[in-house]
């Protein structure tokens, strides 16, 4: 039996939505141990002086290691 703990990250691009999961999985992988799915939640664009930033919010999940 496992448990996983489920947090949200938000990862940015000038590029595309791809390159802005890309960025919040390559992240992750740094400091999460058993990262183990990686689900976009929501994507928009923000506008910044006339450039669209593509933001994606995704629900990161990895195995829960207890004290």
């Amino acid at each position: 039996m496992s448990v996983y703990k489920v947090i949200e990250l938000v990862g940015t691009s000038e590029v595309s939505w791809e390159d802005a999961a890309k960025t919040v999985v390559e992240t992750a992988v740094k400091t999460l141990r058993d990262l183990r799915v990686a689900e976009v939640a929501e994507m928009d664009v923000k506008m910044d002086e006339g450039k669209p930033i593509y933001r994606v919010k995704m629900k990161v999940s990895f195995k829960y290691q207890g004290n």
